[in-house]
């Protein structure tokens, strides 16, 4: 139901004007260089999935939402374990999904040999970490009805459906996917989008829940150029009774992206009044679910600028070749503790 309330209020409310690692790195005023500096990541390209089968991850992006292989491979990767600081053994296989013909929103699914457990085994819902995929859906009920033929199972008995002032319709459902991924099923009412053959499109934003969520805007924003497309504050009894929250707690919930393109965005939610464990250290190859995102750009110079001008970390690792091409990649993380690359590319 959160996720319907997002979408809600990001139709209802104009956007504010868009302005904001190593894992505890604070973010500073950048000079006006730096912001000037000509920049171009709006979405990320993809996000990394750790799993235990690619067979079963495969089954259900391909065979079930219909998503296309784009990339594939089998064996070690050199390049992969350069990055994540792995043996090239480590990595077994491999694949990209997307939804047919898209350039951002992909999945990168890769399997590893002796994996580590799932990043959200045994996470309350207020804890710290990439918690959640917004996968848009056409015709939700009739999908529902299709995936439960399937065998597929849901964390709610029935979908959500809210209508906002002026008739519009958002209804939503989550998913329990492999690895302990959390799939949330999101249709708006009379959207257009790639849909895949089977009625699916994605992926939208990934969701993070963070520990303070002022800070998080202001990094995406100033180091990352996102624009903010929705940024509200939830609360009252009944998001309390919703989300499961005690009385007086409340969520500041965010979207951030590129108002143009509806895949690769992010979502950042602080559970306020409420103290959540902090799982972004398990967040490392070789766990198991969301691990980071990757940005391609074709100049990685101004994104360096700004984080040396924020004072946040980073690491340079040179030329890389990966499935998803060669380049200079860098990796540096949110003040979460989500890890972000970024690889220049053509």
């Amino acid at each position: 139901m959160l996720a319907v309330v997002i979408w809600l209020l990001a139709a209802c409310n104009q956007a504010p004007e868009p302005g904001s690692a190593e894992e505890t790195a604070t973010v500073k005023n950048l000079p006006d260089q730096a912001i000037e500096e000509p920049f171009e990541m709006a979405s990320w390209t993809n996000v990394t999935l750790g799993v235990a089968n690619l067979d079963a991850a495969l089954a259900l992006w391909v065979d079930t939402f219909g998503f296309e292989v784009s990339l594939q491979s089998e064996g070690p990767d050199s390049g992969l374990a350069h990055l994540w600081d792995l043996q090239a053994q480590d990595i077994a296989r491999q694949a990209v999904v997307r939804t047919p013909g898209e350039r951002t929103g992909m999945i990168h699914l890769v399997e590893f040999n002796d994996p580590q457990p799932p990043i959200r085994q045994g996470a309350e819902v207020f804890d710290l970490v990439p918690k959640n995929l917004d996968i848009h859906v056409r015709d939700l009920p009739a999908r529902v009805e299709e995936l439960k033929a399937a065998g597929m199972r849901f964390r709610n008995e029935n979908y959500s459906e809210v209508t906002i002032p002026g008739g519009g319709i958002f209804r939503e459902i989550h998913m329990p996917a492999h690895d302990e991924v959390n799939v949330v099923l999101l249709e708006v009412i009379g959207e257009e989008l790639p849909y895949t053959s089977r009625g699916f499109a994605g992926v939208g934003p990934v969701i993070t829940i963070v520990p303070d969520a002022g800070e998080e805007k202001q990094f995406y924003q100033d180091i990352l150029g996102l624009d903010i497309l929705s940024d509200n504050i939830l609360a009252g009894p009944e998001i309390e009774k919703m989300v499961g929250l005690p009385p007086g707690a409340a969520l500041d919930v965010s979207v951030l992206g590129n108002e143009k393109q509806h895949f690769g965005r992010i979502e950042i939610v602080d559970y306020q009044g409420v103290e959540g464990e902090d799982l972004y250290p398990r967040a490392r190859p070789k766990a198991l679910g969301t691990l980071q995102v990757s940005y391609t750009i074709s100049d990685l110079q101004p994104l360096i600028s700004r984080l040396e001008a924020a004072g946040i970390r980073y690491t340079r690792y040179g030329e890389v070749r990966t499935l998803l091409g060669s380049g200079e990649a860098i990796a540096f993380h949110s003040p979460a503790g989500f890890r972000i690359e970024a690889h220049q590319r053509p």
